[in-house]
């Protein structure tokens, strides 16, 4: 075994003992971005090249530091990206809501489509589509200045063709240029009840910004309200919107879309674990 495999087979040990909840994953990838390799790569480091720095890694994952703040990048579908303090880090959870957004805009008779990102946070969503949906035209929103740059960074360095515009602004006023002419919203907004704030993990707690967290309300769903009133202003009649939720949240998020307020096939979809995550509506035609 090379030096740095064992080195990482005892940080893995560390982290097992602090909690961590992927310990072998975290170890090799914080150890894969110390050395500038791929995890897979991490038996070709020579053991004159291991880098002490990577217990100094450890030590701050082993604290309750979140991973990608310490490594300075997260994985989200086909992306690497840039991210740190100030902005919230994307989850896989919300991959399944854009693989659903991706095949909605591929089922749409639309030749550029166009997609409105509320809360775009480091941008996941919206340069998720951009990519995977190159005639797509989106507009990602943010009214985080932090997460603004985070955000700006990586639409800079990943949207080679140039179909993402950012937007500084609040979700709920934003684009009222594009009223009625969107076909697709897409939100992972905040909204977790400031009720559940002990039952947060601390390294999500104590690192996430607070105003990519608590959304609001008893219920924790003032934040996704707005969504929904913002996406009936935007979409134009037969577009659709899609929300992310808690796994907990499933049916009070369905009657925000209320029929009377022009919402149609509303439904709760589930994500790879099968916990409600995400409900989906369609804005009426008639």
């Amino acid at each position: 075994m090379s030096l740095l495999l064992d080195e990482i087979a005892r940080a893995t040990a560390r982290l097992a003992d602090a909690g961590a909840a992927s310990p072998r994953a975290d170890a090799e990838e914080l150890a894969a971005a110390v050395h500038a390799v791929k995890r897979s790569e991490l038996h070709g480091v020579p053991d004159g090249a291991f880098d002490a720095r990577f217990w100094e890694y450890v030590a701050r994952r082993e604290a309750g530091e979140p991973l990608q703040h310490i490594t300075g990048r997260a994985f989200f579908r086909y992306l690497e990206l840039k991210v740190g303090p100030g902005v919230f880090v994307p989850r896989p959870e919300t991959e399944v809501m854009v693989g659903w957004a991706l095949e909605t805009l591929r089922d749409m008779d639309v030749r550029d489509p166009l997609v409105v990102d509320l809360g775009t946070g480091s941008a996941a969503i919206a340069l998720s589509i951009a990519l995977e949906a190159p005639r797509a035209r989106v507009h990602a929103v943010e009214k985080d200045p932090k997460a603004f740059v985070h955000a700006t960074r990586n639409i800079e360095e990943l949207d080679e063709r140039g179909r993402v515009r950012l937007h500084l602004d609040d979700f709920g006023t934003a684009l009222p240029e594009l009223n009625g002419t969107v076909d697709l919203v897409v939100s992972n907004p905040p909204y977790i009840p400031m009720s559940e704030w002990e039952y947060v993990p601390p390294d999500v707690r104590d690192h996430d910004p607070a105003d990519a967290l608590w959304g609001g309300g008893d219920d924790g769903l003032d934040a996704i309200r707005v969504v929904e009133r913002t996406a009936r202003r935007l979409l134009r009649p037969g577009g659709y919107v899609a929300v992310e939720h808690s796994d907990l949240q499933g049916n009070g998020v369905y009657w925000v879309f209320a029929e009377e307020n022009g919402w149609r096939d509303v439904r709760n979809r589930r994500d790879l674990t099968n916990r409600d995550r995400f409900v989906t509506a369609r804005l009426a035609t008639d």
